[in-house]
């Protein structure tokens, strides 16, 4: 291109800006609009020493579950301390958790977007992105625990030259295929509201000369240009896809709760199993989210958009579900003391049995200390809402190792197995996939706006307006 071209250009794409900004007037002081702010962040050629350090931990996590598979894959399910009848372990403890993290994330950001809250501008994007995280890492074990994981494509309907079909009633295959719905729905929610920022990221490294950024960006922002029917057709497509992932949700984890509820197993033989299972995991993922709000605003100077009005309604909210988890831990240790016979009192034996400190756990860190975010000065600050937020997350760990194991000890048999306790190469495994799910999150806080750009600008265009 000539220089007269390279001018013309140049200066078409500063008038483009200059209208952009004029349209959508600052709030703040010349020269700090949120989204200037926000768009420099991935565009830093350096993080500093804290993210390099954080990555690199997150890095060895990653390593780490690299070494569990491959000792899986090589000595099999045997590494495990599964047994009769303890058939289930950390494999399916870890996977119900992991989906519920994702699903409730995915659930408070398609509310959001559905009820056009002003809360979604601040806390939607990394919310979605750590719904993917926790997919990808709950997306593992459905495969791992086949013990011929390899052989994972029997579950593909493909056309099988020997007459070997799937067996549509394995719960494995429904897991496949919820999984792999999970995983396009809830990644369409989540690249269809990143599209108008890619394109904003794409501008601003031209900007910068970082061309090689740009041509990235402008390859998955899909030639955005901001015209009218552009924003018509995205604002579309974006309540489309957030209108489907709501019944996916709600189905995912009830369908779950029913494989439980359905079985023969006294503990796990009741009614109100759905809606224990989809209410405490709401905790779980509106914990995650409101220390990754605490951390992002504090880490990355973002107090103007993930202000102090935003941290007390995500305090409120994760503070009201627990307070329901609480109505529902009395309800099933009033119904463990109101069954009649011996064999009915399965329940009993997660409350009073020999995982009862899991599930007295689970009611201490999900229902109870979550309550201290009804007061003003634990929903501020860095320290108070990451440690009630991921103690949430881990309190709904522990219920679920409680509902798992626990709810085997009694069963219509007049004996059992020893007790199920999980193994080295269990707890390693769990971690790797916490190292994955830090690993996924820092890449997106490297690499893509954490808080929505044209959303910012929006709600700012609304305040100023007569």
């Amino acid at each position: 291109m000539s220089l007269p071209g390279r001018a013309l250009r140049l200066l078409t794409l500063l008038a483009a800006g200059s209208l952009l900004v004029r349209r959508h007037a600052p709030a703040h002081a010349p020269g700090e609009l949120p989204a200037n702010e926000v768009a420099a962040i991935p565009l830093q050629p350096r993080f500093g020493w804290r993210f390099t350090a954080s990555l690199g931990a997150a890095a060895l996590g990653v390593l780490l579950l690299g070494y569990a598979v491959v000792g899986l894959l090589l000595q099999g399910t045997g590494l495990w301390g599964t047994n009769i009848p303890f058939v289930w372990g950390f494999d399916l403890i870890n996977y119900i958790w992991w989906i519920g993290i994702a699903n409730a994330a995915s659930l408070f950001a398609v509310i959001l977007v559905l009820r056009r809250h002003g809360l979604r501008t601040a806390v939607n994007r990394f919310a979605e992105a750590a719904a993917l995280a926790a997919i990808a890492a709950a997306a593992l074990y459905p495969i791992l625990h086949l013990g011929r994981p390899w052989l994972f494509y029997w579950v593909l309907p493909y056309p099988a030259t020997f007459q070997v079909w799937p067996q549509f009633r394995s719960t494995l295959v429904w897991d496949l295929w919820g999984i792999m719905a999970h995983v396009l729905v809830t990644g369409l929610f989540w690249y269809i509201g990143l599209i108008p920022d890619l394109a904003t990221m794409r501008d601003r490294a031209v900007l910068r000369g970082r061309l090689r950024s740009a041509r990235l960006y402008g390859l998955f922002a899909l030639g955005w240009r901001g015209s009218v029917i552009h924003w018509a057709r995205h604002e579309a497509a974006y309540r489309l896809v957030a209108a489907l992932v709501l019944p996916m949700l709600v189905s995912a984890q009830t369908i779950v709760a029913l494989e439980f509820a359905s079985a023969v197993v006294p503990g796990w033989h009741q009614a109100r199993l759905p809606l224990h299972v989809v209410a405490t995991g709401v905790p779980s993922g509106l914990g995650v989210v409101l220390a990754l709000a605490a951390l992002l605003r504090r880490t990355l100077g973002l107090q103007q958009l993930i202000d102090d009005a935003d941290m007390h309604l995500l305090g409120r909210l994760m503070a009201a579900a627990s307070l329901a988890c609480l109505v529902l831990y009395a309800d099933e240790a009033f119904t463990a003391w109101m069954e009649e016979t011996p064999t009915q009192r399965g329940m009993a034996a997660r409350i009073l049995g020999l995982y009862a400190p899991l599930w007295w756990g689970g009611l201490l860190l999900t229902a109870l200390v979550p309550q201290a975010l009804w007061l003003r000065s634990c929903r501020t600050g860095l320290a108070a809402p990451m440690l009630i937020g991921l103690g949430a997350a881990a309190g709904v760990w522990l219920d679920r190792f409680a509902l798992v194991a626990g709810g085997l000890l009694h069963d219509h048999l007049p004996s059992t197995g020893p007790a199920y306790g999980p193994s080295l190469p269990e707890w390693t495994l769990l971690l790797g996939t916490a190292g994955l799910f830090a690993f996924a999150l820092l890449l997106f806080a490297r690499f893509v706006p954490v808080v929505s750009m044209y959303e910012t600008r929006h709600e700012e265009s609304e305040a100023e307006a007569p």
